[in-house]
């Protein structure tokens, strides 16, 4: 008895405080997000894209590029970008306030971040590049332009791209989103079961990195409404089971900037 309370009492001074707070699934209780791989949390989604990007920056092999995403030849701003801007990595704050607009003006879901980060690294792949502080916006902008054309075969124009971000020119990225095709071999589809991977993969990065999930008890309605959801995919690509159709982009100018909530 002495050993068994002393091994109880040594255990008990390894439970951190954080996990008292945690809620666990049991036999009898499962806990659930508002998050399944049908119709995956936007906000979750969008924050856990712009982590995988920044990885992806901070933990580059080099600085390879090509000059159709080199900023300093192709400028995103009417202003003359500083030199010393492309000296440092860019911090979570300053992707997320780059891709939001994108994804609230065109009113991208989910589904859109996922094939935007699928497409992002086929790119550093074929086309052998790294993504740097030079080349990291219009290589993340080429992404989401194919996303959102080629996801659910939405209406959006490459003037909806050139309104919501004012330094584009119509010209630029026509020539983008051709330069970019080819390095993708055209190779636009995606698999369910590629879908599914990234879909978990963005899952254990947001719980690493402890993003905001509101967990629930599932209940008998609950567990009823996610039946429901895969009977609506049951014969439907994954990536596109939850697609909306955004509309026009003609008054994209009522969205406004969302404040970057990453800490």
């Amino acid at each position: 008895m002495d050993v068994r309370g002393k091994r109880r009492k040594s255990c008990s001074h390894h439970v951190f405080p954080d996990h008292l707070r945690e809620k666990y699934s049991s036999c009898s209780t499962i806990f659930l997000d508002n998050s399944t791989i049908c119709q995956p949390e936007t906000r979750i989604s969008v924050q856990c894209l712009v982590f995988a990007i920044y990885y992806h920056i901070k933990k580059r092999g080099g600085n390879r590029s090509k000059d159709i995403f080199d900023e300093r030849l192709h400028p995103l701003t009417q202003e003359a970008v500083p030199e010393e801007n492309f000296d440092h990595n860019p911090d979570p704050e300053t992707i997320y306030g780059f891709i939001r607009p994108f994804f609230s003006a065109l009113e991208l879901t989910a589904e859109f971040s996922i094939t935007t980060l699928i497409y992002l690294e086929r790119l550093i792949v074929y086309a052998e590049i790294d993504i740097c502080p030079t080349n990291w916006r219009r290589i993340v902008l080429g992404a989401i332009l194919l996303a959102a054309k080629y996801v659910d075969d939405l209406a959006v124009w490459n003037m909806d791209f050139c309104r919501i971000h004012q330094g584009i020119t119509l010209k630029d990225i026509n020539e983008l989103e051709t330069q970019y095709l080819f390095l993708l071999r055209f190779r636009l589809h995606v698999s369910a079961s590629v879908y599914a991977k990234y879909y978990f993969d963005l899952r254990s990065l947001a719980s690493d990195h402890k993003l905001p999930n509101e967990f629930a008890c599932l209940r008998k309605e609950r567990a009823q409404a996610l039946e429901a959801i895969s009977r609506y995919c049951e014969n439907k690509s994954l990536c596109r089971a939850a697609v909306r159709k955004p509309r026009s982009c003609d008054n994209f100018s009522a969205a406004q900037r969302a404040s970057a909530i990453l800490s």
